[in-house]
């Protein structure tokens, strides 16, 4: 029996568009989800027997239960869930406005564990599946304006970590994948913001706010490919726990890594004086 993916967050143009393209060209089921029908249409067009196109609001849990057992219902079982729905609200931590940030927890973080919550008993009867949480290099190293994007990223991944010592050894793999900068629309439809109010941070997170960012569609990351290499891991017997994608995520983070690990050497020794 083909595997059958749930994926999220898969609008053309996007990371989730190119694995459930990546998916479908190698045979297995997919049930390609977004907010609205019309974005993945062309997505499951050509694959009739094996696309599911399924409406979901990870903020709404009423949606998620529809999708799941949409899934069940065409699929019989759900064997790799994909968490990729998300966007970014950037704001200074002073400006934000809370119900703003309220709503990218939700769909970031808690949509991703609701969708968690519901494939698990499944997986966990089969002792077999798999859940792939997307990430960002933001839960490694951020900056202004994006510190409450970036903590909804290192929420995921370090949930993700407690819930791969609790359900590895059910049989059920799971995978951080952190991106680097791809040509997709996180940089004008998926970015949201706070009012800029506060004159002081002309300089910092005023800059990097919504009304200030240009998407000029250089990025090195292409959504086409992100697709096959996040499978060729998974599928790997030497799995990454995080899957770094893109030449600028690997130096990114590698930079920040480094800074860290020179950092705590610098302050050992006045670490350790707090030891009994």
């Amino acid at each position: 029996m083909s595997r059958t993916w749930l994926i999220t967050g898969c609008s053309e143009g996007g990371i989730g568009a190119g694995i459930a393209r990546a998916v479908l060209r190698r045979g297995y089921n997919a049930v390609v989800t977004a907010r609205s029908l019309d974005k993945v249409q062309g997505i499951v067009a050509d694959y009739p027997d094996t696309a599911l196109a399924v409406t979901l609001d990870v903020t709404r849990q009423e949606s998620i239960d529809a999708a799941v057992k949409a899934a069940e219902a065409r699929f019989g079982q759900i064997d790799v869930l994909v968490n990729n729905a998300g966007y970014c609200y950037r704001s200074s931590v002073e400006e934000a406005d809370r119900a703003g940030v309220d709503r990218m927890y939700e769909t970031n973080f808690f949509g991703p564990v609701a969708l968690i919550q519901a494939v698990l008993p499944g997986m966990r009867a089969r002792h077999d599946g798999a859940i792939v949480n997307v990430s960002s290099i933001g839960a490694v190293r951020t900056g202004a304006a994006s510190g409450y994007y970036a903590s909804t990223k290192a929420a995921l991944e370090l949930m993700s970590e407690g819930l791969a010592a609790e359900v590895e050894p059910l049989g059920v793999k799971v995978m951080i994948v952190e991106p680097g900068a791809f040509r997709t629309h996180f940089y004008d439809s998926s970015l949201k913001g706070a009012a800029l109010t506060i004159g002081d941070y002309a300089d910092t997170a005023w800059k990097r706010s919504p009304e200030n960012a240009v998407n000029q569609g250089k990025q090195p990351g292409d959504p086409e490919k992100a697709g096959d290499v996040i499978i060729d891991a998974l599928e790997s017997e030497n799995r990454p726990r995080r899957l770094l994608l893109g030449s600028d995520a690997v130096k990114a983070v590698r930079g920040a890594l480094e800074a860290r690990i020179k950092e705590l050497e610098q302050w050992a020794e006045l670490s350790a004086r707090t030891d009994f």
